[in-house]
């Protein structure tokens, strides 16, 4: 089963005291102490980041790890990850990251990953590589359209939907314009969760937080709010 988790925003590095969707992630696994592995290519592998991760999944029963591109631990990283439960991949800048990647081979790795089972998983950053098309802030002040993710999901992605005021209307905006794709936006503290290439559900840590499609028909934006299931429920 292919799987794929795509934050909006959240997890350890927004939110280090509520560990709701990080658990979730965790709990995809079929292994009772799965191997999870931390890229943080999208913030040029920045230690304080790198930090925060080991801080909150040493606590939690899994066995994690990171991969540095800057650091890397062994010149076989293929073999590195494919043997890793669950991949982790952190925020910030997308551009660099897909081109690190690709310069590095992790596009092609990613994909064997995720075809052999490894749940992939992403904030922000980590969120928006998988699909065809995003909204990124990789270029500098402002938003643009990204067109070249990795494609592993059809469409667009638009994360941080509710947490910074210009990622909404920029999106629609884009959208509208033909500049990217429709797609799935989803506000900080939601994960989307694909099995195979379709939303399987929408989980969030805060109450409030929820996803959107968010479509074109020719004449204006149209923008569903779709079924989100809150963690903290129970």
């Amino acid at each position: 089963m292919r799987q794929i988790i795509a934050l909006g925003g959240g997890g350890f590095s927004m939110e280090p005291d509520n560990p709701l969707l990080d658990r979730y992630i965790l709990n995809q696994s079929a292994k009772p102490k799965p191997t999870i592995c931390f890229i943080p290519t999208a913030s040029g592998d920045a230690e304080h980041y790198i930090a925060k991760f080991y801080h909150f999944f040493r606590n939690e029963h899994c066995q994690p790890s990171d991969l540095s591109l800057f650091r890397p631990p062994t010149r076989d990283l293929e073999s590195y990850l494919l043997e890793k439960d669950i991949i982790y991949v952190g925020g910030g800048n997308t551009k660099n990251l897909l081109v690190l990647w690709r310069e590095w081979g992790l596009d092609a790795i990613m994909k064997k990953a995720w075809e052999q089972g490894t749940v992939l998983a992403g904030i922000s950053a980590g969120s928006i590589c998988w699909f065809e098309e995003g909204v990124t802030d990789s270029y500098g002040k402002g938003l643009e359209p990204l067109t070249n993710g990795l494609g592993f999901l059809t469409g667009s992605n638009c994360p941080h939907y509710d947490g910074e005021t210009d990622r909404r209307p920029r999106y629609q905006q884009f959208v509208a314009a033909g500049n990217i794709k429709p797609g799935i936006a989803a506000d900080d503290g939601v994960a989307l969760h694909y099995k195979e290439k379709d939303v399987w559900k929408i989980v969030s840590s805060r109450p409030q937080a929820k996803a959107y499609q968010v479509d074109y028909d020719g004449k204006q934006v149209k923008e569903v709010e779709l079924e989100t299931t809150f963690l903290g429920a129970d």
